[in-house]
């Protein structure tokens, strides 16, 4: 019974915020529609479109969006948000994969899109069947989907980032429920391109802004854009809480223009050394998430047993979606293929102690991936090698005290690379990532060349690093950290229910203003002028 009663209580308790919440939504934005500024001369509008980062509720994304939207036309720029009004199918948020015909919660969703953009200029879109489409892939394998293409459109690499983070794994399976999903995925972004280059057409904007751009509706959006010569601006959570990255390239790649030569200044260097300090006890969150509850050092246990290897090597994994990206895999073509690589070396050198670390989202509730590295560990039984030690999600362990112990550092393209070249460790990264448009690590061209780094790192006394790999990290770190993590912590605050969820503070409508606000004066640049989306300091 107390179970029961803890869940009708919070239920309660979450009808009352998000009531709440909302009228606080409405209010402002009815002030946003009553002061908006009217230009001398009309301006050609910003399309805004956001369907995936949140059905019930603001998330960090839909916020990012809704402020940056509420300061562009309070400047006097038309704004015009692309809603979806059941336009999906099956959207990313609203698929169940355990129970693929269910459809989603479009009545909830639509009435928190009517409170969220109250008073502003809406397009909504519905979905239209395409018989014809349906046709054409209602018999294709899961091969042929992931290839297809229509018009010149390359339908199934659009939605392939989707459905490989919604069903969690990197390699799908080619069941009826995935290929079920995958088809009303492709009539869906096919429905999405129609209907939003018809609003293009007819509105010609400036600018489009979305979210990160590589969930299905968002990348078919600006794909119709980039056809048309329309700038696309896409946006993510910033590495510091409630921070938004906005960029004119691709939001998960996140390019950084870092001026040559640049030298951090004393009092930026204490910046961020003192933001390291709490990085590496593990507090710091991000998308509203704290991975860390707690960080253990290493046991004696663990020391005794590294003590009987000539030397100890960390093997720094990702999650799915983070390694599903086409951008990641240069070297391999997937995390696992080069997880199966480095067991190759783990089984060429038992003299050398490598830990295995899983990432800490691997297995946070609600987004556990189905295909993870704990699965591949026990498939590929690497346990039962003396040399290795496994250490799973849920163990809070201090992967920096481990960096520190170790000759060199093996990544994917985890932020933990970065980190440990930072702490002026060796770093063999596998996977391009933020930090490789730097030299911040040693990034091999092919997986030949990697194997043989890694051959010549295990047999060398000492791995020497350039000095301008920790230098360059620095910078790296610096810029992602206080120049393009756009703070919105004086207009939202955790929402007290949802992880990832947030709320509006009380605020002035003055606040929304570049002359009040650095990050919106960012954003406004940004969008505005064709500038970087960079914090003024």
């Amino acid at each position: 019974m107390i179970p029961i009663l803890s869940k009708l209580a919070w239920a309660a308790r979450w009808r009352i915020n998000h009531r709440n919440h909302n009228r606080r939504i409405v209010k402002m934005a009815q002030a946003v529609e009553q002061h908006s500024a009217v230009p001398a001369s009309p301006r050609p509008p910003v399309v805004f479109f956001n369907a995936s980062t949140r059905l019930n509720g603001l998330s960090l994304n839909a916020a990012f969006s809704l402020l940056s939207s509420w300061a562009l036309r309070l400047a006097g720029t038309p704004v015009i948000h692309f809603v979806c009004q059941a336009g999906m199918s099956r959207c990313v948020l609203g698929t169940t994969r355990d129970q693929v015909g269910r459809p989603p919660p479009c009545a909830t969703c639509i009435h928190q899109s009517r409170q969220t953009y109250n008073g502003a200029e809406v397009r909504w879109f519905k979905f239209q069947p395409d018989p014809g489409l349906d046709q054409a892939i209602s018999r294709l394998s899961l091969t042929e989907l992931i290839s297809y293409r229509r018009a010149g459109i390359p339908l199934g690499q659009l939605v392939l980032p989707s459905l490989r983070w919604i069903m969690r794994r990197n390699t799908l399976e080619g069941d009826p429920g995935t290929r079920y999903i995958f088809r009303q995925y492709i009539l869906s972004a096919w429905n999405i391109i129609q209907q939003f280059g018809a609003l293009l057409d007819e509105t010609k904007p400036q600018k489009v802004v979305v979210f990160n751009g590589m969930f299905y509706p968002e990348a078919a959006a600006r794909w119709a854009a980039q056809n048309r010569g329309i700038a696309v601006i896409t946006h993510e959570v910033g590495l510091r809480p409630f921070t938004g990255y906005f960029t004119n390239g691709e939001a998960t790649a996140y390019p950084i223009d870092i001026p040559a030569g640049l030298e951090l200044s004393a009092v930026q260097n204490q910046r961020l050394d003192a933001y390291l300090e709490q990085r590496f006890q593990g507090n710091f969150s991000m998308a509203g998430v704290r991975f860390w509850p707690e960080m253990k050092c290493l046991s004696p246990e663990f020391l005794d047993k590294a003590a009987g290897f000539k030397q100890v090597v960390p093997v720094f994994t990702n999650v799915i979606f983070d390694t599903s990206q086409g951008h990641a895999n240069v070297i391999y073509p997937h995390m696992f293929a080069w997880l199966d690589a480095v067991l190759e070396i783990i089984r060429s050198h038992p003299e050398t102690f490598f830990v295995i670390r899983a990432h800490p989202d691997e297995s946070r509730p609600g987004k556990e991936s189905l295909e993870s590295v704990a699965m591949w560990v026990r498939h590929k039984e690497v346990e039962r090698l003396p040399n290795v030690l496994f250490v799973n999600s849920g163990q809070f362990f201090s992967s920096y005290e481990l960096i520190q112990r170790s000759k060199f550092v093996m990544v994917y393209n985890s932020t933990i690379g970065l980190e440990a070249a930072v702490l002026g460790m060796p770093v063999l990264c596998a996977g391009k990532a933020r930090f490789t448009q730097l030299a911040t690590v040693f990034f091999p061209a092919s997986a030949a060349q990697y194997q043989l780094q890694a051959e010549q790192f295990l047999a060398a006394e000492k791995v020497d690093v350039p000095a301008e790999h920790r230098l360059n990290a620095r910078r790296f770190l610096y810029y992602q950290l206080f120049k393009t993590s756009l703070p919105f912590d004086a207009f939202i605050e955790e929402d007290g229910i949802w992880k990832g969820y947030v709320r509006l503070k009380k605020f002035e409508l003055a606040d929304l203003s570049a002359e009040r606000s650095p990050a919106l004066a960012a954003v406004l640049n940004g969008i505005l002028n064709d500038r970087d989306f960079l914090l003024d300091e």
